[in-house]
């Protein structure tokens, strides 16, 4: 079984080192879950966003806060049943070898 990095991501400062986090991670052959809440659902809207796609084994986030910081439409790489609410957040932790908060 794949080994899997789950990663918080609540701020909107970091997405270049989360994208080198993922591709490094996924290079290594560990599986990437990520979990937007708060400022983190702000980054939908960076062209860089796009590229975590490719190197995540999931993603999802809190409707709520996508909502409240202006997510509208479409998010690359994820369906509408990936906005979700915490308890989508707990399954990660719950699921995950390791984890990270950024």
């Amino acid at each position: 079984m794949a080994r899997t990095l789950g990663i918080y991501v609540t701020s909107n400062q970091h997405l270049p080192q989360l994208v080198k986090l993922c591709r490094a991670a996924k290079n290594k052959g560990v599986n990437v879950d990520l979990f937007f809440t708060h400022l983190g659902c702000s980054m939908m809207k960076d062209p860089l966003f796009k590229e975590l796609v490719d190197v995540t084994h999931r993603m999802a986030l809190c409707l709520v806060c996508f909502t409240e910081h202006g997510g509208e439409g479409p998010v690359p790489g994820m369906s509408e049943k990936d906005k979700a609410t915490q308890e989508r957040h707990c399954d990660i932790i719950d699921e995950c070898d390791r984890y990270l908060n950024f």
